[in-house]
């Protein structure tokens, strides 16, 4: 490949002119007078041999090495290409040591290489990668395309790495170590305010036109998916249009494999959806992997939400009016497959204090603080990588408090934390460094993320990575003596669960934890907790006294007496027993114990209740005149006034 914009060079000195040039460098380089012999023989018999170097370096890249080996004329080069006289082609760069060019090439933009080089060195990378980012690849990119590092963009950054992709002759491992020291350099170039693009983790991703055109189906089809995207798109966030386009191509691609006869959607019928829920239960996943014949197959939920998003395609757009809706409502809540609803994976305590006993000694002080975090405050992975400076608050006497942005569900709370991890989170703000602001992947704002390094927001891979160490370290096994799998997110549960297991209220616990609906929360109140145990606790003592194993040589059925004088659920009142049960509430006809169904009297009462008897012979008489009747509505004329 040629060196880009050769015509945009200045007119190239006469021979002379770049000999003279070049012998005055050699001068201040400190070289011996045979040395300095030496190159110039060297340079002026190249020069003589070739004296239109732009016309030398248009020949084949193997051509030119052949004869810079036998004549030694690449410090010449070396000089020219520094001073931006002459481009350096990446095919020649990819055979040629480029040993010199570097220094050739910092030599005329030392203020320009200075900053790099600092603001490498403050993101916290090593010197000898600083360097090699340096020396090994703004150097090549400044002498193929000329100029100084603040005329580098990124589209010349860009236009740089398709160059290096495209160049036949750079070996695979050459152009790996060469992409490796572009991420670096678009790191330093962003920090040092070079070029206001930040670092993306990939270089680029398809188009919704472009995922929907990769993908066989009739035009028809891939049209009207399109625009149903497109519309969702602009209420929905990436990574639910990213979902949402997931879910239809599998069934876009089932209509072109089994029913290649519909080319509309307005063509569907029952039958074809029901033979896509069959398939669909079946299918092989799409992953990554999927082509190293695992034959392993989506997930239940993954099930569901295809089923969901087909639902919703079908209904919308027959609501909305589309020529192609079908003409009937295809899909019902019956095709929607159920998922199962386990419970919270909270840690046993003993389990959780060793594997968080092993966390606070792992090496690695991100896994180790942001760990220590989730556990302490209940976060999800995704709303830890999401703070952002100043999260934590201090309201005085009110303590502590972690601000937790927007996640999973579109809110935001606030937790309290405690001492451990308010110190976990001091030990990282301490050594965060400096970082140039960052634009939030939700809403594009330029933020301050609390947790990166080296000028990159950190991702989960070393928070998993932390966490299996922590489990292998204190060698806790799980069935068949495999390592016990722990993930980042039990952390939480075990978090609420011990919230809950304190007696925490499911209304406190549900605005901890961020949930949006009760549901959510209530899953806590199932697992083991003491307010669950002492209630089993005190049915089960009760069920034991009414219920006793008969001894040997008595009666199963015990006659009456036998029954009232054994420990039952039972209330002494005044001449009896009443078995209405606490959770009942207070009677509100304690005056008339006796007609109730829970009465249950004994023996020992029979002379109250003839006494009883009697008083009520005396009020029957009282109520013929009137009298109990009268005092009765006295007593309420008096409330009334």
């Amino acid at each position: 490949m040629t060196s880009p914009a050769l015509t945009s060079l200045g007119p190239l000195a006469d021979p002379d002119a770049v000999l003279a040039g070049y012998l005055d460098h050699v001068a201040t380089l400190g070289l011996s007078g045979g040395a300095i012999r030496g190159r110039t023989r060297i340079a002026g018999g190249f020069l003589a041999e070739h004296p239109d170097l732009r016309d030398w370096m248009t020949r084949p890249a193997a051509d030119r090495l052949i004869e810079l080996r036998s004549t030694g004329a690449w410090p010449l080069l070396c000089h020219v290409i520094g001073r931006g006289e002459l481009r350096l082609d990446l095919e020649f760069a990819a055979v040629k040591n480029l040993t010199g060019l570097g220094r050739a090439v910092e030599a005329r933009d030392p203020d320009g290489f200075t900053a790099a080089r600092t603001t490498g060195l403050a993101l916290g990378a090593a010197p000898s990668w600083v360097e090699t980012v340096l020396g090994e690849c703004l150097a090549v990119l400044l002498a193929w395309h000329g100029g100084h590092i603040s005329s580098v963009s990124t589209d010349t950054i860009d236009d740089f790495d398709a160059a290096l992709t495209a160049t036949q002759s750079i070996p695979p491992s050459s152009r790996r170590a060469y992409h490796n020291r572009i991420a670096g350099l678009r790191q330093m170039l962003f920090q040092a305010r070079i070029v206001d693009t930040p670092p993306r983790r990939r270089s680029w991703t398809r188009s919704y036109p472009q995922r929907f055109a990769d993908a066989p189906m009739a035009d028809a089809i891939r049209a009207t998916l399109l625009r149903y995207v497109t519309v969702r798109a602009s209420v929905l966030r990436p990574k639910s249009v990213e979902s949402l386009i997931n879910d239809l191509l599998p069934f876009a691609d089932y209509l072109t494999t089994a029913h290649p006869e519909v080319t509309s959607l307005e063509d569907l019928d029952r039958s074809h959806i029901e033979g896509f829920l069959v398939w669909n239960r079946t299918r092989s996943w799409r992953g990554q992997r999927a082509a190293a014949g695992t034959g392993r197959t989506i997930s239940k939920a993954v099930i569901q939400s295809t089923v969901l998003s087909v639902r919703n395609l079908l209904d919308d757009i027959t609501e909305w009016g589309w020529e192609q809706a079908p003409t009937r409502r295809l899909v019902f809540a019956a095709d929607v497959p159920k998922l199962d609803q386990p419970l919270p994976r909270a840690l046993p305590p003993d389990i959780d204090a060793a594997v968080m006993n092993a966390v606070a000694r792992l090496n690695d002080s991100f896994a180790r603080i942001g760990l220590t975090v989730l556990r302490g405050a209940g976060l999800r992975v995704g709303e830890l990588l999401d703070l952002e400076l100043g999260s934590v608050i201090d309201y005085g006497p009110a303590g502590t408090w972690l601000k937790v942005p927007l996640g999973k569900l579109a809110t935001e709370r606030m937790v309290p934390l405690a001492a451990t991890t308010i110190t976990a989170l001091d030990q990282w703000t301490t050594r965060r460094g400096v970082c140039r602001p960052l634009p939030h992947p939700r809403t594009g704002a330029l933020t301050d993320f609390l947790f990166v390094a080296h000028g990159r927001r950190l991702g989960q891979t070393r928070l998993r990575n932390g966490l299996l160490a922590a489990v292998e370290s204190c060698g806790l096994r799980g069935n068949g003596g495999a390592p016990l799998v722990v993930t980042p997110h039990q952390l939480r549960h075990t978090w609420a669960t011990e919230l809950a297991n304190a007696g925490m209220s499911l209304q406190a616990l549900m605005a901890l934890l961020g949930h949006v609906t009760p549901q959510m929360t209530l899953r806590y109140a199932t697992l083991a907790s003491p307010t669950l145990r002492e209630a089993y606790d005190q049915a089960m003592g009760k069920m034991r006294r009414r219920f006793t194993l008969t001894p040997v040589g008595k009666p199963i059925v015990p006659d009456t007496v036998s029954w009232l004088g054994s420990e039952m659920l039972k209330t002494p009142v005044a001449h009896g027993y009443c078995f209405r049960h606490e959770a009942a509430g207070a009677c509100p006809y304690a005056n008339i114990c006796e007609t109730c169904d829970n009465f249950v009297t004994g023996p020992e009462f029979r002379g109250a209740l003839e006494a009883q008897r009697t008083d009520i012979a005396v009020l029957e008489a009282d109520a013929r005149d009137h009298r109990v009747a009268d005092a009765l509505t006295d007593h309420l004329r008096r409330l009334d006034r």
